[in-house]
């Protein structure tokens, strides 16, 4: 069964980071392409980054260029996502999902505001 644990998040001021953690299980992790995507209240759900599966590839999202670090431990099956610089407007659900499927895990909330 596959399972993504996502953990990290809270509650920070502008301009504060946050690293974010998914702990993935019930399949090859090394093998998929994993993302990050988030859900603000009453919005869309927005796609953030994605990495390769050996982590040489990253993309980012024009929202967070700059601020966010994608990045994957392939031998602790997990993934991270560093946020820095973060803005009111970042804050969110998110959740990390293997990036060619819809299943993601339950989600952390961060929640920018001073």
């Amino acid at each position: 069964e596959v399972q993504l644990v996502e953990s990290g998040g809270g509650l920070v001021q502008p301009g504060g980071s946050l690293r974010l953690s998914c702990a993935a299980s019930g399949f090859t992790f090394s093998t998929y392409s994993m993302s990050w995507v988030r859900q603000a209240p009453g919005k869309e759900l927005e796609w953030v980054s994605t990495i390769g599966s050996d982590g040489s590839n990253t993309n980012y999202a024009n929202s967070v260029k700059g601020r966010f670090t994608i990045s994957r431990d392939n031998a602790k099956n997990t993934l991270y996502l560093q946020l820095n610089s973060l803005k009111t407007e970042d804050t969110a659900m998110y959740y990390c999902k293997r990036t060619s499927y819809t299943y993601r895990g339950q989600g952390t909330q961060v929640t920018v505001s001073s």
